[in-house]
């Protein structure tokens, strides 16, 4: 073979190498960023995607930083993007395709997280990828005390406060738990839970007439709270000694109860109040750059990652849970199958009012959350009265909002420019 056969070969090999390395859809993401994570999403998530995927998780920093890169020079490699809702809202919307025509297949998405993607317009910006959340949890002994008429996978808070009640006079100890230790969660229940329920909203309801009853409603089930809640940061725990009997925590803190005994427990939905059923969803989505190299191929990986077999794959990959319609396997772990189907049930369900992560806050992060955490010592803690609280908190809340500059997040209506407290 001559020399220049021999280059024309190499020259061959060359274009066929990157060809084949265009041909994968670079999937650019904040999410699944442990290295375990990351290569199971490589390995057992996106290997049967039939053009190939590169899967690369980043911190937001680095991946803003590609990312505006190659929407301001108005081309780019990056195929598609994963990120939380809170990272999606804070981008232009015009920056990001309109999914509305995908094909999925007839899969059926949750409602509730779609109108999350349309971030306000009237186009699907992004599509649900994966979801986590919190729940609720109770030991199977205190289901023969629900109100009549009750369905634990539909209830108000009413029926949660009288459930609490009649469990305490029936065992004569107070079986509710509440995570208000120093490292528990307590303030995503107030931003997440409790606020949207009562007032459908976080910030501009802070103080509203709205917000004392829903501190009314909590005052009351404090009354039938395990008086330890204020040392309690994983529920788990309680439930397992049995000093409590009906728990909200975080899905991961309440895993090692329903794996232990997965028979003696059951996970049920969040409960409704007169603005809805409230909870946190830690929602992450998928969206493709309008700078995509190869839009019909990022199309099919998003269509991909929406099918219920890559959706099953990616929550034994990433323990998020899927968005569609799809029913657990049964070799999952107890409390997986456990909080997959409350959660479904929760975000699924037709009074759903999901309270988002708050977004925009910076390293005030911190001193939002004191708001509410302060709210409820001095209110629930200290019984002090709870209009004079409110009115005192919502100076605080507003100079954080004003010092950052956050607009608003669901489900506060949006604002142009910082989210006021009304």
């Amino acid at each position: 073979m001559n020399l220049q056969n021999v280059l024309l070969g190499a020259t061959a090999a060359v274009a066929l190498t990157t060809g084949a390395a265009q041909a994968e859809v670079l999937f650019w993401s904040t999410q699944a960023k442990p290295i375990e994570e990351t290569q199971a999403m490589r390995d057992q998530v996106l290997s049967g995607f039939d053009a190939g995927a590169d899967y690369q998780a980043n911190d937001s920093g680095p991946f803003l930083t590609r990312l505006n890169a190659e929407l301001q020079a108005g081309d780019g490699t990056i195929g598609v993007l994963g990120d939380l809702h809170g990272g999606f809202a804070a981008m232009d919307a015009a920056n990001l395709a309109d999914l509305s025509g995908l094909d999925l297949g007839g899969v059926t998405v949750n409602p509730t997280f779609l109108e999350l993607g349309k971030l306000g317009t009237d186009q699907q910006h992004y599509l649900p990828w994966m979801q986590a959340s919190y729940i609720m949890a109770a030991n199977k002994k205190a289901l023969e005390f629900l109100p009549e008429g009750a369905d634990i996978d539909a209830l108000t808070y009413d029926q949660l406060i009288a459930w609490s009640a009649a469990v305490e006079e029936a065992t004569g100890d107070k079986k509710f738990g509440f995570p208000a230790g120093p490292d528990g969660l307590k303030h995503r229940f107030f931003q997440g839970y409790l606020y949207p329920s009562y007032t459908d909203g976080v910030v501009r309801t802070f103080k509203s007439d709205a917000a004392v009853g829903a501190w009314e409603a909590f005052r009351a089930l404090w009354s039938h709270t395990n008086t330890g809640s204020t040392n309690f940061s994983f529920m788990q725990e309680q439930l397992l000694s049995e000093d409590v009997w009906i728990a909200f925590d975080h899905t991961s803190r309440l895993a090692g109860a329903f794996n232990e005994r997965p028979d003696d427990f059951v996970a049920f939905p969040a409960p409704a109040g007169p603005t809805g059923r409230g909870f946190m969803p830690v929602v992450a989505g998928l969206a493709i750059p309008v700078t995509a190299p190869d839009m019909a191929e990022a199309e099919a990986l998003v269509a991909y990652m929406m099918k219920p077999e890559t959706q099953i794959a990616t929550l034994r990959a990433t323990n998020f849970f899927p968005v569609v319609d799809v029913a657990l396997p049964d070799d999952l772990p107890p409390s997986v199958r456990a909080a997959g189907d409350a959660i479904a049930k929760m975000s699924g369900a037709a009074d759903a009012n999901p309270g988002l992560l708050p977004a925009g806050l910076g390293d005030k992060g911190g001193d939002f959350n004191r708001v509410y955490v302060d709210s409820f010592e001095r209110i629930i803690l200290g019984g002090q009265d709870i209009r004079a609280v409110l009115d005192d908190q919502a100076k605080v809340l507003d100079a954080i909002m004003q010092e950052t500059g956050a607009v608003c997040w669901a489900p506060d209506a949006p604002s142009e420019g910082a989210c006021p407290v009304e």
